[in-house]
């Protein structure tokens, strides 16, 4: 038995889940924030420039550009791991429609066959009647659709000549109607 919901409930339901969807989507990017500043805090130290002279600040300077190269390597390094991985997935999920499209069950027909020819189909060798299933299908015959009627060739303003007017397209009637086409 089902349970009918009307849609002014279904409506209610939906609106609550978007709320509460809405609610933790909010905590999770507060959540996501606050991470950051203490994982920033944790891994970076304020810098201190006051009272330093000018060789220990190219020193500091020195110091930070191997840092940045660094994380810029690393950096680099992610991105082509990213997107190698987001071609081979690209390929894989091709490769899967192309397996998908292959293995298309084709639509099957209904054959007759007697109980006999069941039979021996199943006895197999003890009978030597070879079964035919396409025996009893209908078979069609292609009609003669090369055999045309020749075509006369003459001097075409002759033709004109005798098509013109009435007479013409009694002609042409009458050469429809006639299967030799007199």
């Amino acid at each position: 038995r089902k349970s009918k919901i009307t849609a002014s409930r279904k409506l209610l339901l939906k609106s609550l889940m978007l709320a509460k969807a809405k609610e933790e989507w909010d905590q999770e990017i507060v959540d996501k924030q606050s991470e950051k500043e203490r994982y920033l805090a944790e891994r970076i130290t304020p810098l201190r420039t006051s009272g330093l002279s000018l060789s220990q600040l190219q020193d500091l300077c020195r110091e930070l550009h191997e840092k940045v190269e660094i994380v810029d390597e690393e950096r680099y390094d992610i991105e082509a791991k990213c997107n190698h991985n987001t071609r081979e997935i690209k390929d894989l999920k091709i490769k899967v429609l192309d397996l998908r499209g292959k293995f298309k069950r084709p639509p099957l027909r209904r054959v007759r066959v007697s109980a006999d020819a069941m039979l021996r189909a199943l006895l197999g060798s003890k009978h030597k009647v070879s079964m035919d299933l396409r025996a009893n299908l209908k078979s069609v015959k292609k009609e003669d659709t090369e055999k045309e009627r020749p075509v006369e060739v003459g001097d075409w303003r002759k033709n004109v000549e005798a098509m013109s007017g009435m007479e013409g397209r009694k002609k042409m009637f009458d050469a429809a109607k006639s299967p030799t086409g007199q």
